[in-house]
């Protein structure tokens, strides 16, 4: 974490949760300013809002940055994504297939359940259920059996080897929901609600704050939790505000009506350097943005095409001249920070000539006409508005749609795009969570919106899963990248640096590389 008033080349600026909804300022903004009240309320403008508060009901980080205050998982993670203990204490590898975690004594969910192994089972067992559907699930499901040892021992039983099991416990979905509540939403289910339909409404974990009210489409407020079993957090509450306009967030943080706002454009970073008492706090993140190529569209699913289109776009075109340099040019769809990324694999350069070619080959030398999807953050219109521009020059015709968040999420989840800009962050630090977005079983909500299926590529992913050899494992991460870019499965396009908006007089903050703001430690001083 930096906090910094002049920036050199990092990454870049928006990750998939940075998206776009409706919403105006909350009621609980003070007009004159919040940001000299001690303990107080600590405001958030958010871009876009949540999608749900139940924990397996998403797989997005607008969520997250909420949901991550309320709930807290067996293992988590330092400002490396360095493992460590969370609820449980320790945890050991008993055999290829077995491991066991042992759990905090002395923790209540917010409703006064007890936190013990029969809450870790209830929530591992939610997240597995197809019933539920969680778009989650994917990250879990190489577990077998969840089996209480006693009331604080958990024992998880993987079908195969799969060492980043702790890593994947550390993502927000392995967070634990109050059983109860957990069996309350069941009920509902059986009453004929959908999954998700009472905790959404009724989000109880562990957290140092708690869930107080959703005024939809404007704020979600949570409360300190006085009963926390660790060190509380010191401020009263946080208000998390839905604000979609960059330049009405900026506002309200150069006036003290918010002490945090939930991206910067890197274009505004000269409006920070030039007013006195706020800053920009800079992460190096796990994200990577890209252009996605749908192979459910007969078009796309030429892979002639695909390397025409991605031939014609300049990487360094975008990050400087939409990101202003603050990034890095993704050349494999794995962040330097991730393990399994390979220097040596470079993703389809610029060549305008050989794009030509291969469009001819494919059978358009008179050109075509396709849309691009792409949600209403300001770089990833931009970046739309390139890509129009730059297919142009080999005749391609591109229509822009431009969605609000949750809109695009149902669009792209169905396979109803074409062209589409979205972003994937690697939030367990491991190659296996990144090319994931490249396997059959996941297409869709839970990350493969190209809908690609190839199985020798299934097949690698597995099987570096499966292996406890680190050597092993990174040759067969970069044989599938290798195959993703001769394929041209995607066009990466930029590694993301969050850029987050901050009052100098807010102490305590930090954002996970993931892109998820850590709240725990902030004053306001």
């Amino acid at each position: 974490m930096r906090k910094k008033k002049l920036f050199g080349l990092g990454a870049v600026i928006v990750s998939l949760s940075a998206l776009v909804m409706v919403g105006c300022a909350s009621d609980n903004t003070d007009t004159e300013g919040t940001a000299s009240t001690p303990g107080g309320d600590l405001v958030v403008d958010m871009q876009s809002e949540a999608v749900t508060l139940d924990l397996h009901g998403s797989n997005d980080t607008a969520s997250s940055n909420v949901t991550s205050n309320i709930f807290e998982s067996l293992v988590t993670q330092d400002e490396e994504l360095n493992l460590e203990p969370g609820l449980a204490e320790d945890w050991k590898q008993i055999n290829d297939t077995e491991w066991e975690f042992y759990l905090r004594e002395g923790v209540t969910f917010h409703d006064g359940t007890e936190f013990n192994a029969d809450a870790v089972k209830a929530n591992l067992d939610r997240v597995l259920d197809p019933e539920v559907a969680s778009p989650r699930a994917f990250l879990f499901e190489m577990i077998s059996e969840v089996e209480v040892v006693d009331p604080y021992t958990v024992r998880i039983h993987t079908e195969y080897p799969f060492a980043p099991l702790p890593a994947n416990l550390a993502h927000y979905g392995a967070a634990m929901m109050s059983p109860v509540a957990i069996e309350a939403d069941y009920q509902a289910m059986a009453d004929g609600e959908t999954p998700g339909s009472y905790l959404n409404e009724h989000p109880i974990g562990t957290g140092y704050f708690t869930f107080d009210s959703w005024n939809s489409g404007q704020s979600i407020k949570l409360l300190k939790n006085d009963d926390y079993w660790g060190e509380p957090a010191k401020v009263d509450s946080v208000t998390f505000q839905v604000i979609p306009e960059g330049g009405t967030r900026i506002a309200n943080l150069e006036t003290g009506a918010s002490h945090i706002v939930n991206n910067v454009s890197a274009s505004d970073i000269n409006r920070f350097e030039a007013t006195d008492s706020i800053h920009v706090n800079q992460t190096e993140s796990v994200a990577l943005l890209y252009l996605g190529f749908n192979q459910k569209n007969e078009v796309l699913s030429d892979p002639l095409v695909r390397e025409a289109f991605s031939l014609a776009i300049n990487r360094t075109d975008i990050l400087e001249g939409i990101f202003n340099g603050v990034g890095v040019e993704a050349k494999t769809p794995l962040a330097p920070k991730i393990f399994g990324h390979d220097d040596s694999i470079v993703f389809n350069e610029y060549d305008i000539e050989k794009a030509k070619e291969l469009l001819a080959e494919a059978g358009y030398a008179d050109g075509l006409d396709i849309t691009l999807n792409t949600s209403d953050q300001r770089e990833r219109t931009d970046i739309a508005e390139y890509i129009q521009s730059a297919l142009s020059e080999i005749g391609v015709n591109v229509s822009i749609q431009v969605n609000e968040w949750g809109a695009f999420l149902d669009l792209t989840n169905q396979g109803e795009q074409e062209l589409f800009i979205l972003s994937w962050s690697t939030v367990n630090g491991d190659a296996d969570m990144g090319l994931s977005l490249f396997h059959s079983a996941n297409q869709g909500a839970q990350g493969n919106r190209t809908f690609v299926a190839r199985d020798e590529i299934d097949e690698l992913i597995e099987e570096a899963r499966k292996s406890e050899d680190e050597d092993e494992r990174l040759e067969l991460y970069s044989e599938i990248q290798t195959m993703i870019a001769d394929d041209s499965i995607i066009q990466p396009l930029i590694h993301e640096e969050f850029l987050v908006g901050v009052r100098d007089e807010v102490e305590g903050f930090w954002e996970s590389p993931t892109g998820v703001l850590v709240l725990h430690d902030v004053s306001i001083q």
